[in-house]
C-alpha cells in the first residue's frame, strides 16, 4: 500500500481489529472458554464420548481465537516500536523493511479475521461433512476428486482443524469415485460452504498415452454437521442397511470382518456408506450422521427455492461451476463468481486455498447467500 504513512496504516488496523472484536466479544468467548473448561475437567464427561470430543474440540477453538486477537494486538504494537526504532536509527533500513514485512503480514491477518464476521448465517458455526464425486472425464476425473480430497484435508491440517475420513469409494485404474469426510472445527461449514458446486480440471492426461489434453470434473458438496435441534426424524421403515467388507485401494481388503455399512434412504434415493470404523455399530452411527446432514441440506435447499419463488426469481442458484484449475498450455486457478486467480496451481492442489475461501465468503454474503 505504496503512499500511505505506516503509522496511519497501523491506527488503521488497530481500529478494524477493534471493530472485529465488538462482532466476536472476546469477554463472552472468554466467559464460555472458563465453563467448557469445567466441563472438561469433570471426570465423568468421557462416559459421553460425542459430547467429550465436541465440548474439547470447541475449547481448543476459542482458547486460539482468543490467543489471535491477543497476538494481533500485540504484534501491531511491536511493529509501531520498530517503525519508531527504525526512524531513530536514521534510516535503519533492515529494521524498517523487517517492520514493513511485519505490517504486511498484520495486513492480511486482519483482513482474513474481517472475514470471520461474516460468517452469521443459521448454520455457519457448525462442523462440515465433505462430499465429492468424480463426474465427467474418465480416470482423470477419478484423480482429480482425490486431488480434491488432498487439497481440502491438506487446508485443513494447515489451520490444525481435525478431520475424519468416513467413505472412500477407489476406483480400478486410478483415484477416487467418491469419498466422504468431516472437518471437526467451529464455523468450518460457513468457512467452506461457498466451496460447493462443480470444479474443472485442464490438463495433459496422465492415462492417454498420445499424452492429449483432458479436462475433467468433480463435484463438491459442503453440508453442516446435524445437530439434536434439527429434529431430523429418520424412520427404520424408510432405510435399507446393507454391510459389506472393507476395502483400501486396489481391492485390497483392509478388514476382516462385515463392518462397512450402506445406509439407502428410500423415499429420496439418498446412498451413504461408512467404512472408517472397525465396528459395524460405530459404522452404522456414522452413515446415520451422514445421512441426517444431506436431508438436513435437501430441506434447507427446498425451503431455499420455496424463498426465492416467492421473491420471483424463479428459484435459480447461484450456479454450479466455480472454479477452473488449468495446468496446461499454462498454470492458472481462478474462481468464475468471484474471480479470484492465481498462477500458482501447485500451491493450490497442495491447500492453499484461503484467498479464494475468503473472497467466496465476501461474494456470498454481498449476494445474500
Amino acid at each position: 500500500m505504496a503512499g500511505i504513512d505506516p503509522a496511519d496504516e497501523i491506527a488503521g488496523l488497530t481500529s478494524k481489529l477493534a471493530s472485529i472484536e465488538a462482532v466476536l466479544d472476546p469477554g463472552a468467548m472468554q466467559t464460555e472458554v472458563d465453563s467448557l473448561r469445567e466441563q472438561a475437567a469433570d471426570p465423568g464427561l468421557w462416559a459421553d464420548q460425542d459430547r467429550a470430543q465436541k465440548v474439547h474440540r470447541r475449547l481448543s477453538y476459542l482458547e486460539a481465537e482468543l490467543a489471535r486477537l491477543d497476538g494481533l494486538n500485540q504484534r501491531l504494537s511491536d511493529t509501531q516500536v520498530l517503525f519508531e526504532l527504525a526512524a531513530e536509527g536514521d534510516g535503519d533500513e533492515p529494521t524498517k523493511q523487517e517492520a514493513l514485512r511485519d505490517l504486511a503480514a498484520l495486513r492480511s491477518e486482519v483482513d482474513q479475521l474481517e472475514v470471520r464476521t461474516l460468517l452469521s448465517g443459521q448454520y455457519d458455526a457448525r462442523e462440515a461433512l465433505i462430499s465429492i464425486n468424480a463426474q465427467a472425464g474418465g480416470a482423470d476425473a477419478r484423480d482429480f476428486a482425490e486431488n480434491l480430497m488432498r487439497m481440502y484435508l491438506r487446508w485443513a491440517e494447515r489451520h490444525k482443524y481435525p478431520t475424519e475420513v468416513y467413505d472412500v469409494s477407489y476406483a480400478e485404474e486410478a483415484g477416487i469415485n467418491s469419498t466422504t469426510f468431516g472437518v471437526n472445527a467451529p464455523y468450518a461449514y460457513g468457512t467452506l460452504r461457498g466451496e460447493q458446486g462443480t470444479h474443472r480440471m485442464v490438463r495433459i492426461s496422465k492415462y492417454d498415452n498420445q499424452g492429449r489434453r483432458q479436462t475433467s470434473f468433480a463435484g463438491v458438496d459442503v453440508l453442516p454437521v446435524v445437530e439434536q435441534t434439527d429434529r431430523i426424524d429418520i424412520d427404520e421403515d424408510e432405510i435399507r442397511v446393507d454391510v459389506f467388507r472393507s476395502s483400501g485401494p486396489g481391492g485390497q481388503g483392509v478388514n476382516t470382518t462385515d463392518s462397512a455399512v450402506r445406509i439407502t434412504h428410500l423415499p429420496t434415493g439418498i446412498v451413504v456408506s461408512c467404512q472408517n470404523e472397525r465396528s459395524q455399530i460405530q459404522n452404522r452411527a456414522s452413515a446415520m450422521a451422514v445421512l441426517q446432514a444431506k436431508l438436513l441440506e435437501r430441506r434447507r435447499q427446498e425451503e431455499a427455492e420455496e424463498m426465492a419463488a416467492l421473491r420471483g426469481d424463479g428459484g435459480r442458484a447461484w450456479g454450479t461451476q466455480i472454479r477452473n484449475y488449468v495446468l496446461y498450455p499454462y498454470q492458472t486457478v481462478k474462481d468464475v463468481r468471484t474471480g479470484q486467480e492465481t498462477g500458482n496451481a501447485v500451491a493450490v492442489l497442495d491447500g492453499e486455498i484461503d484467498d479464494f475461501i475468503d473472497a467466496e465468503i465476501r461474494w456470498l454474503r454481498q449476494n445474500g447467500r
